[in-house]
This record gives C-alpha cells, sequence and structure tokens, in this order.
C-alpha cells in the first residue's frame, strides 16, 4: 500500500502554500462559491483535536445583509480597527462547547485545548481556502453576545474565532517573518 502522504494531494509543496497564506484585509466584491467554502471546511474538519473531541462548529455567513450585521460586531466607534471587515464576502464562525472532560483538562493544565484545536482547524481552513485561491484573515476581536443573538446560537456555544473569506483585492507580498535561527533552539541551547 502506497504512504497516503506521499501521493501529491494539493498543488502546491507546503511550505509554498504557508508562504502564499497572508492575512487579507481587502476583498474583491465577488461571491465565494459554497463548493469551494465546504472544501476549506472539510480541511478544517480534519484538523486534529485533543483527545479527538472534536469541539468545533461552523456556522458560514454569506447572505449579504446578515454578512454586513456580522462584520458591524467586529468593530465600534471606540475600536474601529476592523472596519475593512465590511469587504468581506463571506465569514466563517467557529463554535466550540466544552465536554466535561476537556473543562477538567483545563483546569488541572492551565490550558484551554479548546482554543488550541479551534486555532488548528482556523489554519486548516485558511491554508486549503489559500490552495483555492482565496484570501481569508482569522479574527479574534469582535462582539460575542451579538453575534450569538443575531445568529440564534445556543447558550453552551462559544463563538471561538470569525475568519473572513474571499478573493484578495489586495497585491501580493511577502510576509515578514523572523529567520528561523532566530527562535530555534535545540535541546537545552537557551533563547
Amino acid at each position: 500500500m502506497a504512504n497516503r502522504y506521499n501521493r501529491g494531494m494539493t498543488n502546491q509543496p507546503f511550505l509554498q502554500l504557508t508562504t502564499v497564506r497572508r492575512s487579507v484585509r481587502r476583498y474583491q466584491p465577488l461571491p465565494v462559491p459554497r463548493q469551494i467554502l465546504e472544501r476549506c471546511l472539510e480541511a478544517a474538519r480534519l484538523a486534529p483535536s485533543a483527545m479527538n473531541a472534536q469541539p468545533c462548529s461552523y456556522i458560514v455567513v454569506d447572505d449579504p445583509a446578515l454578512r454586513d450585521a456580522i462584520a458591524r460586531f467586529t468593530f465600534n466607534s471606540v475600536v474601529s480597527f476592523n472596519r475593512w471587515t465590511l469587504s468581506a464576502p463571506a465569514f466563517l464562525v467557529m463554535l466550540n462547547r466544552s465536554s466535561s472532560l476537556a473543562k477538567v483538562g483545563a483546569t488541572l493544565q492551565g490550558r484551554s485545548w479548546q482554543q488550541v484545536d479551534t486555532g488548528l482547524a482556523a489554519a486548516h481552513f485558511c491554508l486549503q481556502a489559500a490552495e483555492e485561491g482565496l484570501g481569508t484573515c482569522i479574527l479574534g476581536w469582535f462582539n460575542e453576545r451579538g453575534i450569538k443573538g443575531l445568529l440564534g446560537i445556543q447558550r453552551d456555544y462559544r463563538v471561538a474565532l470569525l475568519v473572513t473569506v474571499g478573493y484578495s483585492a489586495e497585491e501580493t507580498s511577502v510576509k515578514e517573518r523572523k529567520p528561523l535561527s532566530a527562535i530555534l533552539r535545540y535541546n537545552r541551547e537557551s533563547l
């Protein structure tokens, strides 16, 4: 049996794909076909999660009126830096719901594995979106209560992240990142 990881399932080598993916804050006014969104969601669904808990659920908001209402929950008169979200053709609303085991584990370890799991799912979504020629931006600043009320989200779910998605209207630029030598040490070398 052939190794399933060597079948060349994508059009780009992975490192090239991670180089292409960046946060987009200006979009073309074009709808994103749902079959493309569903491939991105399939990538998110396949992301690893602690104890295979798979805590994420998703709502895609692509209806123009609802999309604009979601965008307006990402900024206000005091905090206006997300006003650009009004140009996003679609939002992915990432939800998570705690299990009892996850709550106990988070308390004992002092970290929320759900947040880690949600971040992994968001990364998978964004990387598949880049593969599809789409731009994305992950948002952590939003009015959770407003979004939950607008979308009728049950009380035991949290809005963990929002992700804007669409065709970029920005010029492609190279991401600036620290060189590996500045952030990597082996074994007991200190940073």
